[in-house]
């Protein structure tokens, strides 16, 4: 885990790259119905405005209020790192779900202009990105992305 600010906004930006990028190609390959180049082509046009609101609301609000709870409700500071980890990221896909999956219903009307079906597409929209987000939070992006920030920041070390 980050031990300062600096490694802490590093981590942030790698593990929102990771999981902004994924959750942009499963609900464009979602509303295409499959799977192609053109899907690709589309979910990294959306990307840029999709990661920049992601990173905001987890660096100013989400990690605070989900770190917070953690640590409050679920881990002690005796329990293992993994017990911690499993629950910060738990916490962290549950706020970051429902918030992006507004983001996702508002940007698709934006493009509709069905401003009146943004409720709904909300409430459709988290179940579906929440069944995705979290194995994909806890058994691919969170490991790999452990993995090449503390290749970069050995545990330990003192970087200036």
């Amino acid at each position: 885990m980050p031990q300062n600010k600096r490694e802490s906004l590093i981590y942030t930006v790698l593990m929102c790259f990771t999981m902004v990028l994924w959750m942009c190609l499963y609900n464009v390959a979602l509303q295409y119905g499959a799977v192609s180049l053109e899907v690709v082509a589309a979910a990294w046009l959306g990307f840029p405005i999709a990661y920049v609101f992601a990173m905001c609301c987890d660096w100013f609000l989400v990690s605070r209020l989900a770190k917070g709870f953690a640590f409050r409700f679920l881990v002690r500071p005796q329990d293992s790192p993994l017990k911690k980890v499993v629950c910060v990221s738990g916490c962290m896909v549950v706020p970051m779900v429902l918030i992006m999956s507004l983001y996702g219903a508002c940007e698709g009307a934006v493009h509709t202009g069905m401003w009146s079906g943004v409720p709904l597409q909300w409430l459709i929209n988290i179940p579906r990105n929440f069944v995705m987000a979290l194995p994909f939070q806890l058994l691919i992006a969170g490991p790999l992305v452990r993995r090449v920030f503390r290749c970069a920041f050995p545990e330990g070390t003192v970087l200036a």
